[in-house]
């Protein structure tokens, strides 16, 4: 694997919050009942930390990533992503927050499965409006960083799992986001592909500074955290 450009590590105490959360809270109505999934979760996360949030299923660690996403809004509290105000922010704001501020890894991997590769990763950054030159230089620059130099043309369905999750990668960072949120990523991969993916976040953050909050039931992770978030019933348990 090729290495990024190296820079010195960012602490956490060495940079203000990029994600701040004040009583923030996620309700959903199910029939007659209602489904807490985040209760007043007060949190700050420092730019350049690399955190892991873990629980059980069904902790909360999935909702609280959507809304740092900005794909689900909170039901009460405040939510505030590198300036952005999403507890209260629109539609628009919120689809310009996702092309700009956040890059999402997911577990099922949601590349577009008529799009090869590099379509694949270059498409966050030409719904961003971006040149297509300048997306299709950059697409390449990332696949070549990932190893992925030969698959260029390949459709999703002709990778294995490690080199799908190695493009949703490079497509999360195709428009350099600030944060880079991960939900199980290695969920479908063995225990080899799953180092590997845990290796290209840590680099990420050790070289790049990029901060990067990763929802995770292993332990594949544990030793590349600066900081560990337990939840339970929507709640956080334990942080350190």
């Amino acid at each position: 694997m090729q290495s990024l450009q190296k820079n010195d590590k960012p602490t956490a105490s060495s940079h203000a919050a990029i994600i701040r959360a004040r009583n923030l809270s996620r309700t959903y109505t199910l029939g007659e009942s209602r489904i807490t999934g985040v209760d007043a979760v007060d949190l700050e996360i420092a730019a350049g930390e690399l955190v892991l949030l873990t629980g059980v299923s069904g902790s909360g660690k999935s909702t609280l990533l959507s809304l740092l996403a900005g794909l689900d809004r909170p039901t009460a509290g405040e939510l505030t992503v590198a300036g952005r105000d999403l507890s209260q922010a629109s539609g628009a704001s919120l689809d310009d927050y996702r092309r700009h501020v956040v890059g999402m890894v997911f577990q099922s991997f949601n590349l577009m499965p008529t799009l090869d590769v590099l379509e694949n990763v270059c498409l966050p950054a030409l719904l961003a409006g971006r040149p297509m030159a300048d997306v299709r230089k950059r697409a390449t620059e990332l696949l070549g960083w990932l190893n992925l130099g030969p698959r260029l043309a390949h459709l999703p369905a002709q990778l294995s799992g490690g080199e799908m999750q190695r493009t949703a990668i490079a497509r999360a960072l195709i428009n350099d986001p600030a944060v880079i949120l991960a939900d199980e990523p290695t969920g479908n991969l063995d225990s080899r592909n799953g180092a590997v993916v845990i290796d290209l976040l840590t680099e990420l953050n050790r070289a790049s500074g990029k901060t990067i909050v990763i929802a995770t039931h292993g332990g594949l992770a544990d030793k590349a955290a600066t900081r560990r978030i337990r939840l339970g019933d929507g709640r956080i348990q334990w942080d350190g």
